[in-house]
């Protein structure tokens, strides 16, 4: 019996997510929940911190530039040494690292800092801070990915997958929702110090994930193996068809950094409105990650990731127009759903055609490809918005979205007939 047949068959909850049946994946999923909460919580106040001491967009894509440089520059390396070390151990260092940095920006948040250090300096620290957490997420998403293949069986991938970047998308909803609140209820140093405390509580999950074996035994020269990455990326067209597509749609598609810019002088909205506003997309992203746990993304996978990213594009340049906050939230909202499924299939080709031995270096370029193109689109929609006004920014972003969707179609036939089913197959 074919696998297909096997998964038509299944009609249970469980029978359907297998993968929730595994402790040690619950405990993962905790973890990763966990700290995109507490990172999107950060974020989220540091883009409202710094727009309210600078009323400047052009500072607002500086925070962006500030975490892709490192982001991009150490990936290849933080790829290397994640596929040498023990991944539970990698994860818990990054989790570590975070709190410091929390402390940081805490104490920088006080009355006493700013009064001490001036707005300039103020601003300069704020970047500073933002360079060490791209230093951090440089080690933090390859490390994720090879430790979800090592708690979650093979089979099991397009199930837990799905879990996963819910988990991620709930940390993407209710981070900045919690940090629009905590800034209307009592400021920006009350949000920072709840950062600190959740991402203390997330070594508590992480410590009941047992240590895992270290699967890459060759010793090879280190530019060799710094590089291998990157040259398995490009020699698999789907999986470098999906990285590209991703890329640019995030890169001239992003239009969450304005979001301060909309809400002081084109929406009109307060702080919970801007909180609203910004978890927009996260809550479209959850309420389709709800649906596939029970309807997985099975056929047709290519084709279904090329409407996605043109549905996405389309929410945003009718979200760049719009003048109306009800409509503008449901664009994000619409935006967030189209990427959902995008980062579902994205994420699963991703798992599927990676070697184990080689999954923090598969990951790293991933990071400079994906996850890195998110806050230099940040930098790109702060540049724009400087020189030619919010609106016409996000919507030439959107337009320019269309133009890489209609590209990548044509130019890789190998990810448009990409299917889950015959990768499963062929892998067992």
């Amino acid at each position: 019996m074919k696998q297909s047949d096997k998964n038509n068959n299944k009609t249970g909850f469980f029978e359907k997510n297998p993968a929730l049946k595994i402790r040690e994946f619950l405990s993962f999923l905790s973890v990763r929940f966990g700290i995109m909460f507490a990172l999107n919580m950060q974020i989220t106040i540091i883009f409202y911190w710094v727009y309210e001491i600078t009323n400047s967009p052009l500072s607002l894509g500086y925070v962006g530039l500030a975490e892709v440089i490192p982001a991009v520059g150490l990936s290849l390396f933080s790829g290397h040494y994640v596929d040498l070390m023990e991944k539970r151990k990698m994860l818990f260092i990054c989790v570590i690292t975070y709190i410091l940095l929390g402390l940081g920006l805490f104490a920088l948040t006080t009355p006493f800092a700013f009064d001490t250090l001036g707005l300039d300096n103020t601003l300069y620290f704020i970047y500073f801070f933002v360079f060490l957490g791209g230093v951090i997420r440089s080690f933090l998403g390859p490390s994720i990915f090879s430790l979800f293949g090592l708690v979650v069986p093979r089979k099991d991938y397009v199930s837990a997958t799905s879990w996963s970047s819910m988990v991620r998308q709930m940390g993407l909803v209710l981070g900045p929702v919690a940090g629009g609140i905590l800034i209307a209820l009592d400021g920006i140093v009350i949000g920072m110090a709840a950062v600190v405390v959740i991402e203390l509580l997330l070594l508590i999950p992480l410590l009941s994930i047992k240590v895992k074996p270290i699967l890459k035994k060759e010793k090879e020269p280190i530019l060799q193996s710094l590089t291998m990455g990157l040259r398995f990326v490009l020699k698999t067209p789907e999986l470098l068809g999906a990285q590209l597509l991703d890329m640019f749609s995030v890169l001239f598609g992003g239009a969450v950094a304005l979001l301060p810019v909309y809400q002081k002088e084109i929406l009109h909205v307060d702080e919970v409105g801007f909180g609203i506003l910004r978890a927009a997309p996260g809550i479209g992203a959850l309420v389709t990650m709800g649906i596939l746990a029970f309807i997985p993304l099975r056929t047709y996978p290519g084709r279904k990731l090329f409407i996605a990213v043109t549905g996405f594009a389309l929410s945003i340049i009718i979200f760049g127009i719009s003048t109306n906050f009800l409509l503008s939230f449901f664009m994000l909202l619409f935006s967030g759903m189209f990427d959902a499924i995008s980062v579902v299939i994205r994420g699963t080709i991703l798992q599927l055609v990676t070697p184990d031995h080689m999954r923090g270096r598969v990951a790293s370029v991933n990071t400079m490809f994906v996850s890195s193109s998110n806050e230099l689109g940040d930098f790109e929609s702060g540049i724009m918005a400087h020189y030619i006004g919010a609106v016409r920014a996000v919507v030439v972003g959107g337009c320019l979205t269309l133009g890489v969707v209609a590209v990548t179609f044509f130019s890789a036939p190998q990810l448009r007939k990409f299917g889950f089913e015959d990768r499963e197959e062929v892998e067992d």
